[in-house]
Formats: C-alpha cells, structure tokens, sequence
C-alpha cells in the first residue's frame, strides 16, 4: 500500500519536518518541501493499513513542527 501524507507545518519549518521524517520512518519513498497548500508531502509504502496508520499517529504526528496532516491513501 502506498499513501500521500500533506503536511502542513509550522512557518519556516517545513524543511526541518522532511528531514525529521526521513529520518524516523524507514517507508518513506519521498519527502519533499513544497510550495502551496501545504508545506511538505509524504510518500510512504508499507504493507497494509494498519501500519500505514502506526507510521502516521506514532512518528508523523508526534513532530511539533506539525500543524495539520491529510493523508490520501492509493486505490491499488
């Protein structure tokens, strides 16, 4: 399973968010700052939705530079 996480982040840290990210969660196949609605996005790979959901709660949410998250998982 793969997902899109969008990140909104605190100003002037979205940066610092990616690199944290990368960092902590094994799964990510990218990590980009981006300009826009949001200030980062995600792409994580893992094998089902349970562990999608631990990545997200227990790694990406737990970063105080973190404001808002959506996240849009993939169909196949």
């Amino acid at each position: 399973m793969k997902a899109y996480i969008m990140i909104q982040a605190k100003p002037g840290t979205s940066e610092e968010v990616v690199k944290a990210i990368k960092s902590r969660v094994k799964n990510v196949l990218h990590a980009d700052s981006v300009y826009g609605r949001y200030d980062a996005i995600i792409v994580i790979e893992a094998p089902d939705l349970e562990k999608i959901n631990e990545i997200i709660y227990k790694v990406v949410e737990k970063d105080p530079n973190i404001v808002h998250t959506e996240t849009s998982i993939t169909l196949f």
